[in-house]
């Protein structure tokens, strides 16, 4: 025991076994930094599940929020009447919407898109403007 204690002692006071233990102490506090930025961004919903029948855009409803409140949100907007038309565009997989004129939203495919004709109705519908069309 005593040969182990004077090995790690003598490790630890030489140059190199400094670096090794600052270097280890740096990826350590990286790595839980990391995690608790992952913890602290976990969502408390689960998002939107939105079925497609004949080109009309339908809400299931929301895992954590009331169905029916955000049903009739999207029924009573324009989007889900005329699903091809609108100022405003946002993916049926994602949270954020674009206007027409914004490039970043160019990715998104025709038939994964949902129509707004407001921003407002978008933002009802659960949507946030993109950072990138701002």
């Amino acid at each position: 025991m005593e040969k182990i204690k004077l090995i790690i002692t003598n490790f630890i006071e030489s140059d190199k076994g400094k670096d090794i233990l600052i270097i280890s102490i740096i990826i350590l506090v990286g790595l839980g930094s990391f995690e608790l930025g992952r913890l602290s961004k976990e969502q408390t919903t689960k998002g939107l599940k939105i079925e497609y029948t004949s080109q009309e855009a339908s809400a299931i409803g929301s895992i954590d929020q009331d169905s029916t409140d955000l049903t009739s949100n999207l029924l009573n907007s324009n989007t889900t009447k005329n699903s091809t038309s609108g100022n405003f565009f946002g993916s049926s997989r994602g949270s954020k919407y674009y206007s027409l004129s914004c490039s970043s939203g160019k990715t998104i495919k025709q038939e994964n898109r949902i129509y707004f004709a407001t921003s407002g109705d978008a933002e009802k519908a659960g949507y946030e403007l993109s950072s990138s069309c701002r």
